[in-house]
């Protein structure tokens, strides 16, 4: 891999980690399109810069997360489906899954009509849940177990758990500041199981574009984090779901095809 492709990669990852579109989908479809080779490097690069975008949410976050116990208990509570998949499914998650563009693909697509469907339904829902301060532990396990889905590429972890946390009963903006939230000990459980396994086969290069990814999807992260912050206000997620659809159809043809 390259200092470009790891900067572009980077850009990626900062930009589609918060938004309902797949971040990990993404990462595989650009690879595939600029022929990185899915080497356990690469697997384990587009899995550990998630961690710039994670310390995105700790620095928009900080005053929440270091002084709000409760929120701790509701994340925690989200947290533990996904870590009992992720610990269970790793090797096949990381050997079958990650990097097939043709999985990615099927999940884009049918991640984008659950969206423009769930999206005209949810209109007719309740919200009451104003804050992420008072989301339940009952919401929280309802939330966790659709971002369990998530570790298929392509379904996307912020859709699943943003769309799971309206359906609960939470607000647009506190369903995507929960994700934002969520996103903390999920990623760093991944990125950090994945060093565990993988840190042997680093080079001196290999952390140096490690180290470059990290500081550029810190950035874009952020960025698009607050970005989607303003979105919401007063817009629903229909044009995400649209995306991918034309996404998963334009790549097939035009590129797997």
């Amino acid at each position: 891999m390259t200092l470009y492709q790891a900067v572009i990669l980077a850009i990626v990852e900062g930009v589609t980690e918060f938004l309902p579109i797949s971040s990990t989908g993404h990462l595989v479809l650009v690879a595939t399109l600029l022929h990185i080779q899915q080497t356990d490097f690469v697997k384990s690069f587009e899995i550990t810069i998630q961690l710039g975008a994670i310390l995105a949410v700790a620095a928009l976050y900080f005053r929440l997360l270091t002084r709000n116990f409760h929120i701790w208990k509701s994340l925690l509570t989200a947290f533990f489906p996904s870590m009992v998949v992720g610990l269970v499914f790793y090797k096949i998650i990381k050997t079958a899954l990650l990097g097939n563009p043709y999985i990615t693909l099927l999940m884009l697509l049918l991640g984008g009509i659950a969206i423009l469907i769930l999206e005209k339904r949810y209109t007719s829902l309740k919200s009451h849940t104003q804050s992420v301060e008072n989301v339940t532990r009952k919401q929280a396990l309802l939330i966790g177990l659709c971002q369990s889905v998530s570790v298929i590429p392509g379904v996307s972890r912020a859709a699943a758990t943003i769309l799971g946390g309206m359906y609960v009963g939470l607000t647009r903006r506190s369903a995507v500041e929960f994700s934002f939230l969520l996103a903390f000990p999920t990623m760093a459980g991944a990125s950090a199981l994945d060093l565990y396994g993988s840190y042997s086969s680093f080079s001196g290069d290999n952390m140096f574009l490690l180290g470059v990814g990290f500081v550029v999807a810190f950035f874009v992260a952020l960025l698009t984090m607050k970005w989607l912050l303003t979105f919401v206000k007063t817009q629903t997620f229909t044009p995400f779901g649209v995306y991918r659809i034309l996404l998963s159809i334009f790549y097939y043809l035009f590129v797997l095809a």
